[in-house]
């Protein structure tokens, strides 16, 4: 799960030397990259309407970039979930000074574009794929979504126009940035997790996803556990481009024929982008263990609290990747279950898996829909995360019933890296009393929402852990 801790970004390093060193090791991507400019563009180009360097940033830089797989404009994923709409004349002025919508970032003090202080502006960070440079994916993944970068010059203009104080008017930079077609270095390559020195690995090889495709699917592992084993810390470490990781085991209620036979993947969707209903189906009997969003996550119990897998352990990996671009790429998973002692253990955590199931947005308006989860017997709740698609704009938990009735305790507004919120003092439920969700999602102009297995359809379900 992530954290919601908050940490400040190092600076990006020189332009001069960053430039130099990522010269020779990117000649052959900055030759691709030059054939498929968007809409043939020349970089660095000007046109009529270029004549301040706002506008050459939004012509040449987000419009070339942002806008082409139809994520900032309107109706798109990435402007449901951010509010960014980078198409079009007066784009960077509506992002001056305006607070993010992500949690972290608001918790920093980052404005989308803060005048005089690109380290402090979200648009610049996000630009920054060297995670040993930016935000390490605590403010949401780095754009354009799923790569490439943006060039070495097109990044230092946007870091200029922001130092300089992301004036509307005014042509002064150097607009030969623009034309530095040089592939930033993005840090070390991929690094899988180690195992952990007491527990288990577990882990998804790599495989592909197809262009213009999501691959979503589960492989049904056997942990080999001898006796009961307690998990009191889950990280998890995926490649690029993933939508989710979930970790599920089966309900005692699951018939035995539903049970999938070990170490095989199941596609959720053929080839062809039909249901696969023989997966579907199993996904009925599942109950939540653990997942993440984000790349990296890292989740601790609190002390002396575990989550108990009994002897004999079987679990579902379920891995989701999202490939809008028109090449093949390539997805892996780990998740470690590190464990303790059971002496040391004084609380047996579960899983809380509250989903509504009864989601209808109407096409083109905004909904906010209620669901409450009373509880059957006395519950401490000490983590509480959510799960909603593109186009959910805001989640938020209340507790319902008791002296603490319709009181917030969750709000998240980030669909794609939920806030995950831990409580040092449990939130405890007595039996009849529960959790409400009010979900907000964006109507889409097209058609009708409904709940769904796909990223264009919609749900809703709160996740945590208590005892």
């Amino acid at each position: 799960m992530t954290s919601s801790s908050t940490r400040r970004p190092l600076a990006l390093a020189s332009y001069s030397l960053a430039r130099a060193v990522s010269t020779a090791l990117t000649l052959a991507l900055t030759l691709a990259l030059s054939l498929t400019a968007c809409k043939g563009d020349v970089p660095g180009a000007l046109t009529t309407s270029s004549a301040t360097s706002a506008l050459r940033i939004e012509q040449q830089v987000l419009a070339s970039s942002c806008t082409f797989s139809s994520c900032h404009i309107a109706g798109g994923s990435g402007a449901i979930a951010s509010g960014l709409f980078l198409n079009g004349a007066g784009a960077l002025s509506a992002m001056i000074n305006k607070t993010p919508s992500n949690a972290a970032a608001v918790a920093a003090g980052f404005k989308l574009v803060r005048p005089g202080k690109a380290d402090s502006s979200l648009l610049y960070l996000k630009l920054l794929f060297d995670t040993t440079m930016n935000h390490s994916g605590l403010y949401g993944g780095a754009m354009p979504l799923g790569g490439p970068s943006l060039s070495l010059g097109q990044i230092e203009y946007v870091r200029r126009w922001i130092a300089a104080g992301a004036t509307v008017a005014g042509d002064a930079l150097d607009t030969m940035l623009l034309r530095d077609r040089t592939i930033p270095v993005t840090g070390p390559p991929y690094v899988a997790l180690a195992p952990p020195a007491q527990g288990t690995q577990l882990a998804i090889a790599p495989f592909s996803v197809n262009p213009a495709f999501e691959r979503e699917f589960f492989s049904y592992r056997t942990i080999g556990n001898a006796a009961p084993m307690y998990v009191s810390r889950i990280e998890t470490n995926m490649r690029p481009g993933s939508h989710h990781f979930v970790l599920y085991s089966f309900n005692s209620a699951t018939p035995v024929g539903v049970i999938p036979a070990p170490n095989t993947i199941r596609d959720l969707r053929n080839a062809d982008g039909s249901l696969n209903f023989t997966t579907a189906i199993a996904m009925a009997f599942h109950v939540f263990l653990a997942g993440a969003q984000a790349q990296r996550s890292d989740y601790t119990f609190p002390p002396g609290v575990a989550l108990k897998l009994p002897a004999g352990a079987a679990v579902d990996l379920n891995s989701h990747y999202v490939n809008p671009s028109p090449a093949q790429v390539t997805g892996e998973v780990q998740i470690n279950l590190h464990t303790v002692d059971s002496a040391t253990v004084v609380h047996e955590a579960y899983t809380l898996n509250m989903n509504n199931l009864s989601i209808l947005v109407p096409q083109g308006r905004d909904t906010t829909i209620v669901k409450t989860f009373p509880v059957a017997q006395t519950t401490s709740i000490f983590m509480l995360t959510s799960h909603m698609h593109a186009g959910g704009l805001r989640f938020v938990i209340r507790i319902a019933g008791g002296a603490r009735d319709g009181e917030l305790v969750y709000d998240n507004n980030d669909w794609a890296h939920p806030l995950t919120k831990s409580f040092d003092v449990p939130i405890v439920l007595l039996a009849g009393q529960g959790l409400t969700s009010e979900v907000t999602y964006h109507g889409d102009p097209n058609r009708a929402v409904t709940f769904g297995l796909t990223s264009t359809d919609q749900m809703g379900i709160i996740f945590g852990y208590a005892w």
